[in-house]
């Protein structure tokens, strides 16, 4: 063998491994570009997900604050037209006149005087209006003088030293406690779902 013969001998060789390093290099490179679009894939696929899940969660939320801020809206809606119905109840008490008015504070009177013993000094407080009302009443019970002016919508408030003994009879205070009594019927009326 001639020493040519060698040196194209070792170049075929050379380049056979040449091409063989080239398609193991080409192969190796398929398989790390198809990899690494494997990754991206998933890599994007994880991203949407996130980001899907992101406007998810934001939508939720918001939807949430919108349904509070609603449903807060609705109970001061409610709570305004109690209260209008409250003060509509309040004018119409401080309205009544006549027999009505005389009726009512009498049963008032009444019911407050059942509380003091007999002989004993009875003050009793009403609105000026009534004043002149209320002392013609107290000259039904012996002890009790009209005896001043309260700030109410009408009614009584009758208390005795002797007793210590002190009796809200007013349209007021008759109101607030039915008011907080029916508060959950009134408003179940005024508001049927």
């Amino acid at each position: 063998m001639s020493l040519d013969t060698v040196v194209e001998d070792i170049k075929g060789q050379a380049h056979a491994r040449a091409d063989e390093i080239g398609e193991d290099a080409e192969e190796r490179a398929e398989e790390l570009l198809e990899a690494a679009r494997e990754d991206a894939d998933r890599i994007r696929d994880e991203a949407e997900e996130s980001v899907e899940r992101e406007i998810e969660q934001e939508r939720e939320q918001r939807l949430s604050a919108a349904e509070l801020e609603a449903k807060q809206e609705r109970l001061e809606a409610r709570r305004e037209l109690l209260e209008r119905v409250h003060d509509r109840v309040e004018a119409e008490l401080a309205a009544l006149e006549g027999e009505r008015r005389e009726e009512l504070t009498a049963a008032l009177l009444d019911a407050a005087a059942a509380e003091f013993d007999a002989g004993n000094d009875v003050s009793v407080y009403c609105r000026p209006d009534d004043a002149e009302l209320v002392a013609s009443l107290c000259a039904e019970y012996d002890g009790f003088d009209q005896a001043g002016e309260y700030d109410c919508l009408g009614g009584v408030v009758v208390e005795s030293e002797a007793s210590r003994v002190r009796i809200n009879n007013t349209f007021d205070s008759i109101l607030d406690d039915v008011w907080e009594d029916n508060l959950q019927t009134v408003s179940e009326n005024l508001f049927e779902q």
